[in-house]
């Protein structure tokens, strides 16, 4: 934080916008969130572009081919260098995969048993006898808080943090897309070797929605928490792979939705 109390945010992740701010009217400096596109590649082949606040690139590209099962190597900066691309290794790589998993994405809304049961394919259904205290679930939260630079500077990204069984934080990224921030730890997790992550907590900053749980399903997480509600679909696809769902996690409360078991 800065001696007049205003926070010091990634520079790549944020820019200054001139403002109005009323009531009085007065002319101002703002700090706003970036977005930006982001191509990720496969074999040179564009497989998806997404909306993402730039910054640990190949973490959001790691992760978000192993949300959608394409088994990925590693991620670097394409050949060409072109600007807002990452390549992504993946041998043994269909395309038909990521377009089946869209369809399934794009209609979840309509038919939630298929989208489940697409889920089913690439993810196990989560055992393990990981247990977490009560009390530190209701502290994650607030502790990813404190990571939040950017949201401190701009109010406009979401978050998702890593934690160990007992509280501490061991990985968190920012982003304006709840999807990117936790694709981003994932791929840190990826690099790290730590998955699947069945001795760890996701904390995301917002809602559960059904993709998020699906992400942090797929990594092999047993505990994912939010600050927020989890949807209908969110509540289903965590009942029936064996997430942990904690939602609400605010001012010391907190309402578990699947396997309370795990809270303890």
């Amino acid at each position: 934080m800065n001696s007049d109390g205003t926070v010091e945010a990634p520079h790549h992740s944020t820019g200054r916008v001139q403002g109005r701010r009323f009531p009085g009217g007065q002319d101002a400096v703002e700090i706003v969130a970036m977005e930006d596109p982001l191509e990720i590649r496969i074999g040179g082949d564009p497989v998806v572009v997404t909306m993402r606040t730039p910054g640990h690139d190949e973490e959001l590209a790691l992760g978000f081919c192993v949300g959608e099962g394409l088994a990925p190597v590693s991620a670097r900066a394409p050949d060409d260098l072109a600007a807002n691309t990452v390549e992504v290794d993946a041998p043994g790589f269909d395309p038909e995969l990521v377009r089946r998993n869209f369809y399934t994405s794009s209609s979840c809304g309509v038919c939630g048993k298929g989208a489940i049961d697409a889920v089913r394919v690439d993810a196990p259904r989560i055992e393990g006898d990981l247990e977490v205290a009560e009390a530190i679930v209701a502290r994650l939260p607030e502790t990813l808080l404190e990571a939040q630079r950017g949201f401190a500077a701009t109010g406009g990204l979401h978050a998702t943090g890593l934690f160990t069984a007992s509280g501490e934080l061991v990985c968190s990224r920012e982003d304006v897309g709840r999807h990117n921030a936790m694709d981003k730890v994932v791929g840190w997790a990826f690099r790290e070797g730590l998955l699947p992550l069945s001795r760890y907590v996701l904390c995301v900053s917002g809602r559960l929605s059904f993709e998020l749980v699906q992400k942090a399903t797929v990594a092999g997480c047993p505990v994912l928490v939010a600050v927020g509600a989890p949807s209908s679909l969110a509540i289903e696809l965590g009942r029936d792979r064996g997430v942990t769902l904690c939602g609400f996690v605010r001012e010391g409360r907190t309402t578990v939705y699947s396997e309370p078991w795990r809270i303890v």
